[in-house]
């Protein structure tokens, strides 16, 4: 079974998924690879491998979490409290879902290993 990488990000100071936000993905080692750009989908979703291109590995995902939320009308100082948040992950097991939820606001935000 071919394993998959999804996202889902939801905006607490809106109540919503995070419509839009772009975000994007770069495997570190082995054999690094060039940032790919997503932008999630009206509930705040997105998958961003599978059938097989999920390898075994450490990854980058960065979230433009500024960009996002200037976007959607927030004031935001200058600079930001939160630019970007990059989330540093591995891959053990390429044939399992590996799901990385963010869970954010102008001023903090929560990551984990979701199912």
């Amino acid at each position: 079974m071919a394993g998959k990488l999804t996202v889902h990000a939801l905006d607490t100071a809106r109540g919503t998924g995070a419509s839009g936000l772009r975000l994007t993905l770069r495997r570190l080692s082995p054999d690094a690879s060039e940032p790919v750009s997503f932008a999630l989908d009206d509930g705040g979703r997105a998958t961003l491998l599978e059938n097989g291109a999920l390898t075994v590995g450490r990854y980058e995902i960065l979230f433009h979490a500024a960009e996002y939320q200037r976007s959607c009308g927030l004031d935001l100082p200058e600079p930001p409290f939160l630019e970007n948040i990059p989330i540093h992950f591995g891959v053990a097991d390429a044939s399992s879902h590996y799901h990385v939820p963010l869970i954010l606001s102008p001023y903090g935000y929560s990551t984990y290993r979701g199912g």
